[in-house]
């Protein structure tokens, strides 16, 4: 089958033809239907994530079910799936404490369970899912199913930008009606937690991005004002009275960001640092002021969503109206396009690239 493999870090992307190994226990063969392309895998392939190479990276698709490993019964072959790339094992403690998402038991199990190869060499699943493919194996976790009249491009957005953004403001930092809320940073996610904050009923809604383009589609989205990050201390003095924002979303992955969004998180308010940020930028803080402000910072990792029921809900939303999917879709791109979407992501031209599969 085909795949985008990444030989080296930063090198460019190729259509190569790879072996995929048939599914084992309790993994399913996936052939997939649509990937978006997310900065995350961006940062894999620059290195600002760190990874093994040759990989196939991509981790946001959605696709249907060819194959059903040993031991596999609640999944069916022509099932339509999500993926997801941290799939819950619904028995630890996380996953029985209602933080699915920060469960390890499934990436442990599967560690050193290679799937794809060339010519008999190994080559890495980026994020344990490959979708810049035309077939991955996962985990039957990983693979959740939803409705088949789903549009492929909508369910795999779903998959990552749209879960991660969204969960951000409904499930970490729980935002109630009426509270403000900044976002700094545009990008596939940004829009999405500026969707979550529309949803859970925030007022003002503030974007924040250097981009004139961006700051025009955040509007679509739901800001109510939008600025540059060097107006942001302006934008605050008018909208809270100087006070600073409730809910400040960093969603850019920069120590800077990070400390932008702190600064403009009123005492007592929440930063949710949303961005994938490299381990070696580290952010400063003083101790003094982190116990005197009782401004809470927190993590966010995959909206702290719980994929079996997650997934769905946000598409009862989007089915609903209430969440806008295919806004988000910017192109409609071949594997062979890959090196451009990187491009048009950098250079802020797109809010996501969506590779269609036949």
């Amino acid at each position: 089958m085909k795949a985008v493999v990444a030989r080296e870090q930063g090198g460019r992307l190729e259509v190569e033809d790879l072996d995929l190994a048939g599914p084992g226990p309790g993994e399913v063969r996936v052939r997939l239907r649509a990937s978006g392309v997310c900065h995350s895998d961006l940062s894999i392939w620059d290195g600002t994530l760190g990874g093994s190479f040759p990989v196939v990276l991509g981790h946001e698709g959605a696709g249907e079910i060819t194959e059903l490993g040993a031991g596999v019964a609640d999944r069916a072959v022509g099932e339509h799936v999500i993926l997801s790339w941290i799939p819950p094992c619904g028995r630890c403690r996380y996953c029985w404490s209602g933080q699915a998402n920060l469960c390890t038991a499934v990436r442990e199990r599967q560690a050193g369970r290679g799937h794809l190869s060339s010519d008999g060499g190994p080559v890495a699943a980026g994020l344990g899912t490959a979708t810049f493919a035309e077939e991955t194996v996962v985990p039957v976790e990983a693979a959740i199913p939803i409705p088949a009249d789903v549009p492929d491009a909508v369910a795999a957005l779903v998959g990552c930008g749209v879960m991660t953004g969204v969960g951000a403001v409904v499930n970490t930092a729980r935002v109630a009606p009426g509270e403000s809320v900044v976002v700094i940073g545009c990008g596939g996610v940004g829009l999405n937690v500026l969707q979550g904050a529309r949803l859970a009923g925030a007022d003002p809604i503030c974007a924040i991005d250097p981009l004139p383009g961006k700051r025009e589609t955040a509007r679509h989205f739901g800001a109510t004002h939008v600025a540059t990050p060097e107006d942001l201390l302006e934008v605050s003095r008018q909208l809270t009275e100087g006070r600073g924002f409730d809910y400040a979303f960093e969603v850019v992955g920069r120590s800077s960001t990070i400390r932008l969004a702190y600064d403009a998180t009123r005492r007592g308010g929440t930063t949710v640092v949303v961005g994938a940020g490299s381990r070696n930028d580290p952010v400063a803080f003083s101790a003094g002021e982190l116990f005197s402000t009782e401004r809470r910072l927190v993590g966010c990792l995959y909206g702290s969503a719980d994929v079996r029921t997650d997934f769905n809900r946000v598409l009862r939303l989007w089915q609903a109206g209430r969440l806008d999917l295919e806004g988000l879709v910017s192109r409609r791109i071949g594997l062979g396009d890959v090196n451009e979407a990187f491009e048009a992501m950098r250079a802020g031209d797109v809010v996501r690239s969506v590779i269609e599969l036949p």
